[in-house]
């Protein structure tokens, strides 16, 4: 068992780039489509960039419901993993798929059956409003072959195999790019749809990454996602302990997705300026996102193996590299989104106040980020360690009793300036910081669900100092 003292940092680096850049890679493709995509549309005025970047929103909400289990999944894929557990890892898959098509069937039917609902929430703009409208309504179709990639993505990166969800993000980027100017402009004979024809891309790209992710999972003979026969096998002490161990995560997601549409409507009932730059400032959020999302894989994917398989003093030296490697380069990337924000704001259709607000909401996150993500990353590593509740706590609590009370008390009560309620979104996180940091140090969240992971936390926990738990 390695010590603190003979960490070998080679093979960590290596290992942590092999997950890391393609994870990253495949993210800040999709959000520079995501860029390209804006650029488009900002031809058509900034009342269509806020529009469509309101829909984002709700799809964003989709993502919250449906991501708690797929953080509840990748950890039972990674811990299996590193157990050699091949029966545990097919109906995890089996399980976590089934839930996260449930959330993408209610999503997608709630866009193309009440767009209107959707929208009225969002902002009270009938012009934004309409627009958002007919793009929900084609894009729904979108959400379930989403719901389908994601899932596979989950399980080939917790096995490590992280180029193939690269290579159909890839062609995801380049078929969305290259739809959305033939349709959105009318190009090739297609009619001219605006954002409706940035919608229709969406769906054609979607089909293209699952085609491409089943090419490849065919090709390389990989086992687990299409053993169908497998995928069922449950057995009621597997599906209690399955939802003992996302129910927090869960409820972290769904929470905090409730949380963030709160604080999306107070943002989408702003000027319109001020919503066309929150539509370019949340795709820009991606590019960040995106260099974070590396490293919260690697640490579910490297943490999670070791769990699994017994190496509990290993997982915790790494765990403890991963946050501090993660803020660093994030630190990096937001300088750098500084230094060409310029250009790229101008790009994306903003100009004058705008461009002043978007300015501005750039400048509040650059610092907020490097706390931001060292709590998401510090929380991805618990939970690939078995300890889903301590994080979601904290975020949910920090959400309801800190966040939301300052973004609606300086909105509504003070009526402050837009960008001050803005920076209220991020008051919680240097405090939810240190206390994360504590708990990372207490080694406490190591919590195995294979048997060889079992076997071995006796050991460790007494090595810290700490008490058995009680089966």
């Amino acid at each position: 068992m390695r010590t603190k003292s003979d960490f070998d940092w080679r093979f960590f680096i290596r290992h942590v780039a092999i997950i890391a850049v393609p994870v990253a890679l495949q993210n800040l493709l999709t959000t520079t489509g995501s860029m390209v995509d804006t650029m488009m549309l900002a031809s058509l005025g900034e009342k269509t960039v806020g529009a469509v970047g309101l829909c984002a929103q709700f799809s964003s909400l989709m993502f919250a419901g449906y991501w708690g289990f797929v953080g509840g999944g990748m950890m039972f894929f990674s811990q299996y993993w590193g157990a050699g557990d091949r029966e545990g890892i097919t109906r995890s898959y089996g399980l976590t798929l089934s839930f996260m098509t449930v959330v993408g069937i209610l999503f997608a039917c709630l866009a193309l059956l009440a767009p209107g609902l959707v929208m009225n929430i969002y902002t009270d703009k009938e012009e934004i409003q309409k627009i958002g409208i007919a793009y929900l309504q084609i894009v729904g179709f979108a959400y379930p072959l989403q719901i389908l990639a994601m899932a596979m993505s989950a399980l080939l990166r917790s096995i490590e195999q992280v180029k193939i969800p690269l290579y159909g993000g890839i062609a995801s980027v380049f078929a969305n790019c290259f739809f959305n100017y033939l349709l959105i402009f009318g190009k090739g004979g297609f009619p001219e749809m605006g954002a409706a024809g940035a919608a229709l891309g969406t769906v054609l790209a979607g089909v293209v990454n699952l085609l491409i992710l089943l090419f490849f999972i065919i090709k390389r003979k990989i086992p687990f996602v299409l053993e169908f026969s497998r995928h069922f096998r449950w057995t009621h002490s597997f599906i209690r302990q399955y939802l003992k161990r996302c129910f927090p995560i869960l409820c972290n997601e769904v929470l905090i997705g409730i949380g963030n549409m709160m604080i999306n409507i107070v943002l989408g009932h702003q000027s319109e300026q001020a919503i066309a730059a929150v539509a370019v400032f949340r795709t820009l959020e991606g590019l960040v996102i995106a260099f974070f999302s590396g490293f919260a894989n690697a640490a579910t994917i490297l943490v999670g193996k070791e769990v699994g398989a017994g190496n509990h003093e290993a997982a915790f030296e790494r765990a403890k590299r991963l946050v501090y490697l993660c803020s660093g380069f994030i630190g990096i990337a937001c300088l750098t989104l500084v230094g060409i924000h310029n250009p790229l704001l101008h790009a994306m259709g903003l100009k004058e106040e705008s461009y002043r607000i978007g300015t501005g909401m750039l400048l509040i996150y650059s610092v907020a980020a490097l706390f931001r993500m060292g709590n998401w990353a510090q929380n991805d590593t618990y939970r690939s360690a078995g300890d889903a509740a301590f994080g979601s706590i904290m975020e949910i609590t920090f959400m309801y009793l800190m966040v939301l009370p300052c973004v609606y008390g300086i909105n509504y009560g003070f009526h402050g300036p837009f960008l001050l309620v803005f920076a209220c979104c991020y008051v919680d996180e240097p405090i939810r910081y240190l206390i994360m940091q504590r708990h990372m140090y207490s080694a406490k969240w190591i919590k195995p669900v294979s048997a060889e992971g079992m076997a071995a936390i006796g050991e460790f926990r007494r090595k810290h100092g700490l008490r058995e738990r009680r089966k």
